[in-house]
């Protein structure tokens, strides 16, 4: 034998050993990257509730399961926050309904024309009572979005009536008729939405719920105004920051891709307001519209839009007056009717360091319960087996299960205790 064919037998033995061994260090890298990735390896749990030791915050953690439960996400991606999102963001729920509602127009006083849409109640309320959810959706959202379509229906089905406000010139078939859109903080069309309900329905409560940015709206909105809330029962806020001035310096750090997400709202704002550049800037000089859609171009965060466009609606001097002036965080301590707010800990979008709000006013106020759980994303909390999530989600059943709750205790709590009054009140009026 050849001393080159020695040379072939002697190592082709080896080859496909090593080859073997290569193929097995990337397929386990491959799976260590899914792992992490995917948080494969975090257990699930009940979420953390903060709340004081109160008969009606009793009476709600026993009547609302939800909120006591262990909350299981999907196996395979349900404790990716990233995924949570993407799903809730991109995909929608899975067989979305179809509520068949009447849209309302409402004019303002500065000719700005707020929307709404109106579903009446699919059966009975369980308490036979005439209730009203009225609902804010998260930013750049309104009445058609999966989400908000999925809870309605939902709703509907379990006696409530839903009032959904169309965030001003976020509907893309309607047309702006003032200089004016959402912003941030501006409670005027909520405002509006809830005066048309009250003169509307003079004998119906109300339900307020808000999904993140609108979290935030229905929390200004009750506490700017103790008057605000008169009729109301409760109010239920789902992954909002709480205070835009501290969340702006989170928003551009690349931690949980933060810096990502705000260029993708930013490019979402963009285009949004770009649809009704007429509607916006026909007023101005051309010299100032051709400034303010330079910066608007150019503009790679929330941060940039808001300082150069969404300011300037209200009249802010500055970026910092806008955002102190349109966070619930100076206003949500006027809160006194049963609040519930919700948050995920693996929200990309809200940095753990925003959840000290939360945590601190239910620590203080017995009307407060928080309620953190380890997954769901921003506005996920999506629920199934293993790859396939159900229509419904967790948080569509803690905010009608909560609402459910805080209508019976209404219905059954003693004459003493209306208006929430504490314990001690009712002993101090049977001493009497």
């Amino acid at each position: 034998m050849s001393a080159h064919e020695s040379d072939v037998h002697t190592i082709s033995p080896e080859m496909p050993a090593m080859f073997d061994g290569m193929k097995l260090a990337a397929v386990a890298t491959v799976l260590y990257i899914i792992v992490r990735c995917l948080n494969l390896k975090s257990p699930t749990a009940p979420p953390d509730l903060i709340y004081q030791d109160t008969a009606l915050n009793r009476f709600l953690l026993k009547s609302c399961s939800q909120l006591t439960k262990e909350y299981i996400p999907p196996l395979l991606w349900g404790k990716s926050g990233h995924l949570q999102t993407a799903l809730y963001g991109k995909l929608g729920r899975v067989s979305s309904p179809h509520p068949c509602g009447i849209r309302k127009y409402l004019p303002m006083q500065d000719g700005a024309t707020a929307t709404f849409d109106l579903f009446e109640p699919l059966g009975d309320h369980r308490t036979g009572d005439d209730i009203t959810m009225v609902i804010c959706p998260g930013i750049g959202n309104h009445s058609e979005k999966h989400y908000i379509r999925t809870f309605v229906d939902y709703a509907q089905k379990d006696g409530y009536r839903c009032a959904v406000l169309n965030h001003l010139g976020a509907l893309p078939n309607i047309e702006l008729t003032s200089p004016r859109m959402f912003t941030y903080g501006c409670t005027w069309e909520f405002a509006s939405m809830v005066g048309y309900i009250k003169r509307a329905y003079p004998n119906t409560q109300l339900i307020v719920v808000g999904f993140s940015l609108g979290g935030n709206i229905v929390c200004k909105f009750l506490g700017e105004n103790r008057a605000n809330q008169e009729r109301v029962l409760c109010c239920v806020s789902v992954c909002q920051g709480y205070s835009a001035l501290r969340a702006q310096e989170t928003f551009l750090q690349w931690d949980q891709f933060r810096r990502f997400y705000n260029f993708l709202m930013a490019d979402n704002m963009k285009k949004i307001i770009l649809s009704h550049r007429h509607s916006l800037f026909g007023g101005h000089s051309l010299k100032m519209i051709d400034a303010d859609l330079s910066r608007l171009y150019t503009a790679t965060s929330l941060m940039q839009i808001d300082d150069n466009i969404m300011r300037k609606f209200h009249g802010h001097r500055s970026l910092k007056e806008y955002y102190e002036k349109e966070s619930c965080v100076h206003y949500i301590h006027n809160v006194d009717v049963p609040l519930l707010l919700v948050n995920s800990a693996d929200d990309p979008l809200v940095h753990d360091s925003l959840l000290t709000i939360p945590r601190t006013l239910a620590a203080k106020k017995p009307n407060v319960i928080f309620a953190l759980t380890l997954h769901g994303g921003h506005l996920g909390f999506f629920e199934g087996a293993v790859l396939f999530p159900q229509p419904l989600t967790w948080m569509d059943k803690v905010i009608v299960g909560y609402a459910n709750a805080i209508c019976q205790w209404e219905k059954q709590k003693p004459p003493c205790q209306s208006d929430h009054l504490s314990e001690g009140s009712c002993l101090k009026e049977k001493t009497l």
